[in-house]
């Protein structure tokens, strides 16, 4: 993740909004002022871009692993919690006891592994689970397992109960049978329904246990250590082309001595049997139990039929931990484990770890083809280790794609070094992270039109608009139509964070949001699942004209203020002139400082303001202390005022355009560790950097400061040298579009985005291929400030109709804030319908594998596999993903999940079926029966 800040607990910088705080007037929905353009069509005229662009960037932020996707209901289940997760954590966070259960790490399961609990004779202990409990869902079943040691005999009862006691399943016994440590399993069957489950067990002897664990046995794709079915399910409902894992600021934080607790992310500790992994300290300020590991990344990028993009630390660390790698050995080792990875992920079954590989499961490769080395390193020591895991890796394996990074910004010193690096290295992809203001994705659009395409190709690895409200979602379309518009240089992209539990936010805005029963999808998800389902392997020429220029853009325009960040400062004479000379505002602190607000992060009062011999001095070494002068309609104006850094790590904050308090700009002078300064634009909380410059702060020294604000243009100045000039440049445009065609179906799709309050009447003419009548338009449509939030009734899901009249040339009315998608059908070419097509069945270790094949002549788009189905509680369809439906007998609902299945080619849908046979009858593809 890349923020101004690094936060730990809490909130997240990135916090949500409901409208765009520059003022931007847009057109009016008024019939005597109806906007009208045309969009002309060439469709002989077109450009081979990426058919991987979009995917799926996953980290363990938020509870997305345990407690999240990871889809294990107990919470700590090996006892290892301890203060180095959260200070607040001990053995038995997350557990009740009644009775005598003492946590032990003398002889323990394994040295991995070390605390176990030790309970007395009639000793009762609960597991609370994650939110307000387990969900335990009636007439389904859940996969008890324990590792226990006592005599042979003792007894163990197991039970699902509610928050108050009750029984919701049926009781159960383990039954001692080995001396030693042994693992014990059980099913255990529901008869209620509650939010607040637990797992009880009651001990009848003297017994020790470990790795407590309970599952769903309805798992996606029915895998075991499996995944949450509802989460797992709406990832592959995107349709992924990749999956990038771990993280973020998961691959490289930390320590890197690997006996320590807090340390970096290291793939070999989360392979092997889940009792042996070893546990970590997670950035995010919990416990990773790495019970989700590299094995379960690659099998569930392989189930979502994503290529797999694992990341790997490059032995600098970064999101301000301060650990890097300059000992040459040390370094090799790191190497060392990158090369192994791709002999986990590729190597033979009887190759050193293609055999850890192989008896986990997966004796076929992964067919890994691409690696990411580093993580928004900004350091100057990245430029030394880079290289040397470049050169390693593309010495050994020099098919494997290597994907560099540029940082944590979209643009600045850092940005352009790393850059420079990648195109020095040769490498074959750069990974651009940036979280910005939705104005910032409107007025780029046309940011990769200039990027070179002889040189590394671009992943945009995270980047997202500050809200989950509609007009980021809406901001976010109009640069994903840029993006497609630049197929040819950009390869990938992905959203982020992708997951959220409610109960334990770390970031926002996420794009799906969940507790331990529900989940939901943002408006930004349906933006993105719009675009991933409609993508195209070739840019079709296309040209938009308008009537209307969209609006106006005001002036920057707001308060002053000053501000500190874990640094002590005096500020005075402080001065605001206007372009003409006059006074605005002035102040020397002589008499007190009346005319000033303290304020912080949400309004909350922040820092130890006071005017100390004649200067106004903040004395507190906390984060975000600010204070705050002027009205809010102040607008080019000039601010000069002289700073002293009195102690602390960083410098002065001073502001302008504060319109409140997450709405504002600051000149962040010796930001970062007072390492560089840097301008930021504040939307809802969410900072972006306009502009970079080499500026540090010395203590003791006063500086004189100006900062003029000329319309939407920003100068500074330090000690009468200017720093910086940038403009905030600010354009919406009336109208985005994009055309794009998949050259297996013959289909064309015209994506267009109308982010103002007004319909877009417009004319549509396509030229080059004959196309047929009818098609079908898919809308997006909402107000600004809709948000789909959890617990209610989502406020935006895409409209979807099937129209005639359309053909080569054809009038559309684009909604008012709404994106849609036209999609085109060529005459005479891929009908889409189902010529022909086989089903086999294959059923071993309580799962059933079924697998469809096109034999006909046509690629078929949308498609969906039913049948009819006894003797198991599933029945389920659509491409790769678990989708299901309860009941004997019942054909599925067509899936969500889009896919192209081509002429020849087959897909496999696997579901757990746990001791039933697999009957099914009645396979049709699309309606076509299949033999």
């Amino acid at each position: 993740m890349s923020m101004s800040r690094y936060v730990r607990s809490g909130v997240a910088v990135l916090a949500a909004t409901a409208v765009a705080s520059v003022a931007w007037q847009p057109m009016e929905t008024a019939q005597a002022n109806t906007t009208e353009a045309t969009i002309d069509v060439d469709l002989s005229d077109t450009t081979p871009i990426s058919d991987d662009l979009y995917g799926l960037f996953y980290e363990d932020i938020n509870h997305a692993a345990d407690g999240g996707l990871y889809a294990e209901l107990v919470q700590n289940r090996s006892f290892e919690f301890t203060e180095a997760d959260n200070i607040d954590y001990h053995a038995l966070t997350a557990w009740e006891v009644s009775g005598q259960a003492n946590p032990s790490t003398g002889d323990g399961l394994n040295a991995n592994n070390p605390t176990h609990l030790s309970l007395t004779p009639g000793t009762t202990v609960t597991n609370v689970g994650f939110n307000s409990g387990m969900f335990v869902e009636a007439g389904q079943s859940y996969d008890f397992s324990v590792w226990a040691r006592g005599n042979r005999g003792d007894v163990v009862d197991v039970a699902l109960r509610d928050a108050d006691g009750n029984a919701v399943g049926d009781s159960a016994s383990v039954n001692l049978t080995e001396p030693g440590w042994s693992q014990y399993e059980l099913d255990l069957d529901a008869h209620d329904t509650t939010t607040s489950g637990r797992l009880s067990l009651t001990a009848h002897a003297a017994v020790d246990v470990d790795m407590v664990s309970l599952f769903p046995e309805e798992t996606f794709m029915g895998r075991e250590n499996g995944m949450r079915n509802d989460l797992a399910t709406h990832l592959a409902n995107l349709n992924p082309s990749f999956l990038r894992f771990p993280g973020g600021c998961i691959v490289n934080t930390g320590s890197y001595d690997e006996d320590s607790r807090e340390r970096v992310y290291n793939w070999k500790d989360t392979v092997g049997p889940v009792e042996e992994r070893k546990t970590n300290h997670n950035f995010w300020g919990y416990n990773q139990s790495y019970g989700v590991g590299f094995y379960e990344y690659f099998q569930f990028a392989e189930d979502m039929g994503a290529k797999p993009l694992p990341v790997v630390p490059v032995g600098v660390t970064g999101c301000g931990d301060p650990y890097e790698i300059t000992d040459p050995d040390v370094l090799q080792k790191w190497i060392d484990d990158a090369l192994d990875l791709i002999e986990f992920a590729n190597g033979p079954a009887d190759s050193e770890w293609g055999s850890v590989r192989a008896e986990m499961g997966h004796p076929e490769p992964f067919g890994m083809e691409a690696l990411g080395l580093g993580n928004e390193e900004y350091e100057e020591q990245f430029l030394e280790n880079y290289p040397q895991f470049h050169d390693a890796i593309r010495e050994a394996y020099p098919d494997i794609e290597l994907i560099g990074n540029s940082g944590t910004e979209s643009s600045g010193e850092v940005f352009d070094r790393n850059w420079d690096l990648m195109r020095e290295m040769g490498t074959d992809v750069v990974d651009e992270h940036y979280y910005n203001s939705p104005e910032w994705f409107f007025a780029n659009n046309d940011r990769y039109d200039s990027y070179d395409r002889e040189g590394p190709h671009v992943f945009i690895g995270e980047y997202a608009s500050h809200s989950n409200t509609w007009w980021s979602g809406l901001s976010e379309a109009s640069y994903l139509t840029g993006v497609e518009r630049n197929g040819d240089v950009v390869d990938m992209a992905s959203y982020a964070p992708l997951l959220s539990n409610i109960d334990y936010i770390d970031w926002a805005p996420d794009m799906i949001w969940f507790d331990n029963h529900r989940s939901q999808t943002s408006v930004n998800y349906e933006v993105q699942r719009l675009f991933a389902n409609n993508t195209g392997d070739q840019l079709v020429s296309s040209q938009l004209d308008i009537s209307d220029g969209g609006g106006t853009v005001d002036d920057i325009q707001g308060s002053v203020g000053l501000g500190t960040w874990n640094t002590a400062a005096s500020y005075d004479n402080v001065s605001v002139t206007s372009p003409n000379g006059d006074t605005m505002f002035a102040d020397d602190f002589s008499n007190g400082a009346d005319a000033w607000t303290v304020t912080g992060p949400g309004g909350e009062p922040t820092g130890d303001w006071s005017v100390v011999d004649g200067a106004y001095q903040q004395e507190a070494l906390v984060e975000d202390a600010r204070s705050v002068a002027g009205s809010s309609d102040w607008s080019n104006y000039t601010l000069e005022v002289e700073a002293t850094k009195e102690q602390g790590e960083e410098g002065f904050l001073i502001m302008f355009g504060v319109e409140g308090s997450d709405d504002y700009y600051w000149w962040n002078l010796g930001g970062w560790g007072n390492t560089t300064s840097a301008v930021e634009k504040a939307t809802g909380g969410g900072k972006q950097t306009l502009v970079n410059h080499d500026t540090t702060i010395e203590e003791g020294r006063t500086y004189d400061l100006k900062l003029e604000v000329d319309g939407r243009t920003i100068t500074g100045w330090v000690d009468g040298n200017q720093a910086f000039s940038v403009t905030d440049e600010v354009q919406i445009d009336p109208l985005y579009e994009v055309v794009t065609r998949d050259s297996a179906t013959g289909d064309t799709v015209v994506k267009v985005v109308n982010p103002h309050g007004s319909a877009v009447e417009t004319s549509v003419e396509l030229s080059g291929a004959n196309l047929a009548d009818t098609g079908t338009v898919t809308t997006l449509q909402c107000a600004p400030e809709c948000d789909n939030v959890l617990g209610e009734e989502p406020v935006l899901q895409p409209e979807e109709s099937t129209v005639s009249g359309l053909g080569n040339s054809f009038d559309h009315s684009f909604a008012a804030h709404s994106v849609t998608f036209i999609r085109l059908h060529e005459e005479g070419g891929n009908s889409g319908t189902v010529d022909a097509c086989e089903v086999s069945v294959e059923t071993s270790n309580d799962t059933s594998r079924v697998t469809v094949t096109n034999l006909g002549d046509s690629a078929v788009s949308d498609w969906e596999l039913t049948w009819k189905q006894k003797g198991s509680k599933q029945v389920a369809s659509s491409w790769g993903a678990s989708l299901s439906m309860h009941g004997n007998d019942a054909g599925a609902e067509p899936g969500e999940r889009l896919q192209t299945l081509r002429p020849g080619e087959s897909a496999t849908f696997s579901y757990r079926v746990k001791g039933r046979e697999h009957v099914g009858s009645d396979y049709r593809l699309d309606g076509q029966s299949c033999g």
